[in-house]
């Protein structure tokens, strides 16, 4: 087989299959297909890296860590827009316009609700990608970008051109990785435009590729040397295989333009992404000059901000919720009302000093919006219609096993410290079977909550008795046989966890996904974690006093002993299993890796220094043993040589693994 030549066959395959899915939303493949395609190209480049094209769709699965982001000076800084909030500020924005010329025309353009970004071309292919910061530098974003699928690593045309738009989350993305922290018992994102900003300052690429967000392009810097009007330029874009957002229209006055942006505004409603208003161009670029700029805007722009619909109805009652870690969380029950096309009925309050500050009271009328669009929230009362409702007083003792309630100094929220409270039973149960932690399939929020209620699951450990009561679960309605055969399968399966699954399905609280590994990559037993002090945890540099303390109470309490000693008769894995490799220069060494690899991504390094016994840190110390540095190190790299760590090259990398 000619590798070379299969290889750009596939990467032009699946390049034109991201066009076709995420720029035109017409696939042309399947997933299945595209999945074995790209599976195919990974092992061929990681094969023969010699013959990776530079456009290539893998650097859209992301691999890349930074140490930090790099400056970018913007050659042509990034303006903002000034900002009209109704028609008559929109009116005095036109007369302004007149004043300066009779002769014009708008663009309007939707306003997505994301991150501003700047991308550079070179002879048609990707080479950085920048934030706009304060609008004169920003950010090296490019490795991040790279992951985006609807934005092309080479255009249609080999020009050197900046192009600019917005990096945004799709209400899909977004919700489920909400979904996806609610897992891990992390703090939720509060709208998409928060999510996509947090996503793209990821300093792992390939975090950010998990998260799949989206990009619209929307203008050209120095555009006049390619076209002569806005809705050119957007044609053009177009023309170079960049996603633009299809909703904008040529309004030859300023009726149409208003009545474009009533259109906008029903519109919104019925998207994937957020928009929070319309954006407002002078069309013909030659005028842009005479009507000249601010200091800080553009005097031939601005954009329009839509109103966030609220709604005003009644709070019947504060009710109150429990997670998994014990947080006591107030929900507001609320009269059913309509907001941004779908019915609500409970909101979130935040916490007691939320609700203080605003003064909600039971039977209050208050306005509820849903922030960014998505998560209901109690903004405000209308103090209008307060009659004789009681101030509220937060609860002292569990909603649902009565104990006592502890607000630690510091913290706003409220836990119940009874390791036995039902509610956070069933909590750690649904979290335990999740797909983030043991993932048990089949057992799911709702099936946990029945059996729970029936009495067949109380603790983690009765997972792992249910086969015992087999021909009981068979007769329960909704449970068929063929259900059950595969619920009880699942959970024989999950025994084969790693051990670090097994460290974050226990719920410790504090200990997430990637705190799990760090310690069992330290202390590759469950005896041996449980003798850990801490002392000896907080000398582990991703550990800090917080979660050091959390663990060691963990195991503390005898309950905890005795279902994990019971987890531990079931068969689960208890132990980490890592090859060490005998009389290798790596085996038992510490080693952080910095910058760009040519021949390696950084999951295929770390892969290698694990299988010589080695473990891979995310900070140097005086413990490192070796810093691997890459092209484009940075402070890591200022840090071993001040600490007199040995440093690597990847050639010296290469003689030592084969060594």
């Amino acid at each position: 087989m000619n590798y070379k030549q299969r290889i750009k066959e596939l990467t032009d395959l699946i390049n034109q299959a991201n066009y076709d899915y995420h720029t035109l939303d017409q696939p042309t493949i399947t997933d299945y297909e595209y999945d074995q395609r790209l599976k195919e190209l990974v092992d061929l480049e990681t094969k023969y890296p010699e013959y990776k094209l530079d456009y290539s769709p893998t650097d859209k699965v992301g691999g890349v860590v930074l140490d930090s982001f790099e400056k970018v000076t913007h050659q042509v800084p990034m303006m903002s827009l000034s900002n009209v909030f109704n028609t008559d500020e929109l009116i005095a924005f036109d007369e302004r316009i007149r004043k300066v010329t009779d002769s014009y025309t708008y663009l309007s353009e939707l306003k997505i609700d994301g991150l501003a970004v700047s991308i550079r071309y070179e002879q048609g292919k990707f080479v950085r990608a920048a934030t706009r910061g304060n609008g004169q530098i920003g950010e090296d974003i490019s490795e991040n970008v790279k992951t985006i699928k609807s934005l092309p690593l080479t255009l249609n045309q080999d020009i050197d051109i900046e192009v600019r738009g917005e990096i945004f989350m799709p209400h899909k993305s977004f919700n489920k990785l909400n979904e996806e922290r609610m897992e891990q018992d992390l703090p939720l994102f509060a709208n998409p435009r928060n999510a996509a900003a947090g996503t793209i300052r990821q300093l792992d690429s390939k975090v950010a590729a998990k998260r799949n967000l989206d990009i619209f392009l929307y203008q050209i810097v120095n555009a006049e040397d390619y076209v002569s009007t806005q809705q050119e330029a957007l044609e053009f874009l177009k023309s170079l295989g960049l996603k633009v957002n299809p909703n904008y229209k040529l309004n030859q006055n300023l009726d149409e333009l208003i009545n474009q942006i009533n259109i906008y505004d029903d519109l919104r409603k019925t998207l994937n992404y957020e928009t929070d208003g319309v954006v407002i161009k002078i069309n013909e670029f030659d005028l842009h000059e005479n009507i000249g700029y601010t200091a800080k805007y553009p005097k031939w722009a601005t954009a329009y901000k839509f109103k966030a619909e609220q709604q005003t109805t009644k709070l019947k009652d504060i009710t109150f919720q429990i997670g998994r870690t014990g947080v006591v969380t107030p929900v507001a029950e609320l009269e059913p009302v309509f907001i941004s096309g779908s019915k609500v009925s409970r909101a979130t309050l935040h916490n007691e000093d939320y609700i203080k500050a605003k003064d909600i009271r039971v039977g209050d009328y208050v306005v509820v919006h849903k922030a960014g669009e998505i998560i209901p929230e109690v903004v405000e009362v209308d103090m209008s219609q307060r009659k004789e409702q009681t101030p509220f007083e937060m609860i002292d003792h569990c909603p649902v096993c009565h104990e006592p309630l502890e607000r630690k100094d510091g913290e706003a929220d409220y836990y119940c410290t009874n390791d036995q409270c039902p509610g956070k039973h069933i909590n750690r149960l649904i979290h335990f079977s999740s797909r983030v932690a043991m993932d048990i399939d089949t057992l799911g929020e709702k099936v946990v909550e029945t059996l729970h209620d029936l009495g067949f699951l109380n603790t983690i450990a009765d997972i792992y008795t249910l086969k015992n009561h087999e021909n009981d679960l068979k007769g329960l309605p909704g449970f068929a046989d063929k259900k059950v055969e595969k619920l009880l399968a699942a959970i024989e399966d999950s025994k084969n966890q790693s051990f670090d699954k097994l460290i974050f399905g226990l719920g410790i609280k504090h200990v997430g996904a990637k705190v799990a590994k760090v310690l069992v990559s330290n202390y590759p037993s469950m005896d041996a974690l449980r003798q850990a002090t801490y002392e000896d945890l907080i000398e582990i540099n991703e550990i800090g006093e917080m979660i050091a303390q959390s663990i060691v109470s963990y195991f503390e309490k005898p309950e905890h002993i005795e279902l994990i000693d019971r987890l531990s008769a079931y068969g689960l894995n208890m132990s980490y299993e890592s090859t060490k490799v005998i009389d290798h220069e790596f085996n038992g060494k510490t080693i952080v890796l910095t910058g760009k690899l040519e021949n390696y991504t950084r999951d295929e390094a770390q892969a290698i220094i694990e299988k010589l016994g080695g473990k891979v840190s995310s900070s140097v110390s005086k413990k490192t043993d070796f810093v691997l540095a890459g092209s484009d190190a940075g402070s890591k790299l200022q840090k071993a040589k001040d600490l007199g760590v040995q440093v690597l090259d990847e050639e010296t990398f290469k003689v030592k693994i084969n060594g």
